[in-house]
């Protein structure tokens, strides 16, 4: 069989589910995304995105969010291929959030916002579920931490694919107003993607937040002031 090296280069001998498994996280943790885009032109996609769940919830951070970068290339480029197939992998994200699953849902969100930042179709159907998940008259999600990937996902999306979400002003900027800076900074984030200038007199309230809060974006996890991602925000709006 053939056996991946992160060099891209390949070799005839044995590989099985384990060594795949170690194979994609050893790039992620490289940040060698593009070897895997390779690698998925080899293995069938669906053979790889067990492994990819499994690193939703990696010791290391940093590969946790790259997982999540991941899943997003794998499952744009299913859906390219096989509709139905990432609607399967869709229901699986939402049905992690679901009390009934017996789970967290760690990851999920953050993993449908970044499939429909990169595929359209998926974003046509699905965009309105994760809006809901900070609607108090949708699935409102109560778990602050899941609220973070909500707010990461739709700020995802946004950066993307703004017109996917329409009236999520009111659920989204209450957050502006959270405890927890990293509602307030991703929120900033958002709402400077969405591009709305409703949000600007709440932006400049943040402008003296010199709280710092981890921030994912284009494979790096940084720490940035609540009040840099907001003046961001004022920036991209104006």
């Amino acid at each position: 069989m053939e056996h991946f090296k992160l060099d891209g280069s390949i070799r005839k001998s044995g590989v099985g589910g384990k060594n795949i498994k170690q194979t994609i996280r050893s790039a992620l943790a490289d940040g060698n995304l593009a070897f895997l885009e390779k690698l998925s032109g080899k293995i069938p996609i669906r053979k790889l995105v067990n492994p990819v769940f499994s690193f939703f919830c990696d010791v290391d951070e940093l590969v946790r969010w790259r997982s999540i970068t991941l899943m997003g290339i794998f499952v744009s480029k299913l859906a390219d291929q096989e509709m139905e197939s990432a609607r399967v992998i869709m229901r699986r994200l939402m049905w992690s959030l679901n009390d009934e699953s017996g789970g967290i849902g760690w990851g999920a969100p953050e993993a449908m916002g970044e499939i429909m930042a990169r595929h359209e179709g998926v974003a046509k159907e699905y965009a309105g579920i994760l809006s809901s998940y900070i609607r108090e008259d949708g699935n409102f999600l109560e778990h602050p931490m899941l609220q973070r990937g909500v707010i990461w996902g739709i700020g995802r999306l946004a950066k993307a694919r703004p017109k996917y979400l329409s009236g999520i002003e009111s659920s989204l900027f209450k957050f502006f107003d959270s405890s927890d800076p990293v509602h307030r900074g991703l929120t900033a984030w958002s709402a400077g993607n969405l591009g709305n200038k409703t949000a600007m007199p709440l932006l400049n309230n943040l402008l003296r937040d010199d709280t710092e809060i981890p921030f994912y974006e284009e494979l790096q996890l940084e720490f940035r002031k609540v009040s840099h991602l907001a003046q961001m925000a004022l920036t991209k709006i104006l």
